[in-house]
């Protein structure tokens, strides 16, 4: 990826700590989430904002969109859904091993209709206690779940790479790791991808190379190539970014929320934020690998 000038990126959203993204092809609208002042808010690529809803709902860390247009958000619960042009709005999923869920946090498609996500311990986060162990489930297009690993203890940004067959996920505060998938979708092979801690978000560049965002990496993303090998950094502007998506119709567009240098760790420790969240468009030379909707049938 072209280094990109920090000064080349375009503000077109602030909040408390933003956190969940998603671009939305069908309408040309990014949807993100404040996980602290709450809610999912949309906003065009200039900056001119569309719609808010779910405006009490915190700790929103995950946001996807479904075909029907309707915008999946994670978060305390479960997952829920919301069709911004019906008002329309209802629950994906509520509960695991029949039991109510404590919090979802990241989620990404499986490329046959269903979704990848994350659980974490928000209860745990909300306290500012240590967290307890976390996992990787499977969601299928019928609506079954299948846990597929348990060997994580803060499940962060997830992405299934279809073109390598690999299943990433950052286990935050302690690394980013790699699994084989296999034509069932069962992870096999749990390994470190890279070392770094303070992994957040993650996005893939349509060749595989990995974008891994850091909330103790103010200024910058770490681009990783699918054999682990570190390469030239994304340039950021000042503060720490928790996610990244593509977009556009070249899918060269992107956006990344960008938090204060110690938010992440003020967050795990229960201090107030030192500053403002912001959302900036910036422009790549390479295209993202795109994120499919999920086909999630919605009553």
């Amino acid at each position: 990826m072209e280094v990109v000038d920090a000064s080349a990126y375009l503000v077109i959203a602030e909040g408390t700590y933003l956190e969940g993204l998603s671009y939305d092809f069908r309408r040309g609208v990014i949807w993100y989430s404040d996980v602290i002042a709450g809610g999912i808010h949309g906003v065009r690529p200039d900056g001119t904002p569309v719609a808010s809803f779910n405006e009490s709902r915190m700790w929103t860390g995950g946001v996807m969109m479904n075909e029907c247009g309707a915008v999946l958000s994670s978060g305390q619960g479960g997952i829920m859904w919301n069709d911004p042009d019906s008002g329309k709005s209802g629950w994906l999923i509520r509960y695991l091993e029949g039991l109510p869920i404590n919090g979802i946090n990241e989620m990404w498609p499986d490329g046959e209709g269903g979704i990848f996500f994350g659980t974490n311990d928000i209860d745990h986060v909300i306290a500012a206690r240590d967290t307890r162990p976390t996992a990787i489930y499977r969601m299928s297009v019928e609506g079954r779940v299948t846990k597929l690993s348990d060997e994580v203890y803060f499940s962060n940004g997830i992405a299934h790479d279809p073109l390598r067959s690999r299943f990433y996920c950052s286990d935050t505060f302690r690394t980013s790791l790699v699994w084989d998938v296999t034509d069932d979708f069962s992870l096999q092979n749990r390994r470190t991808f890279f070392e770094k801690d303070d992994c957040d978000g993650l996005a893939l560049e349509d060749d595989g190379t990995v974008l891994l965002t850091g909330f103790r990496s103010p200024g910058l993303i770490t681009r990783v190539s699918p054999e682990g090998q570190e390469l030239a950094p994304l340039i950021t502007p000042d503060g720490s970014t928790t996610q990244i998506r593509f977009g556009g119709e070249d899918l060269r567009d992107f956006y990344i929320n960008v938090v204060p240098g110690d938010g992440g760790d003020s967050l795990k420790e229960g201090r107030p934020l030192s500053g403002r969240s912001r959302l900036y468009r910036g422009r790549s030379a390479k295209a993202g690998m795109p994120v499919p909707p999920s086909r999630f049938t919605l009553t």
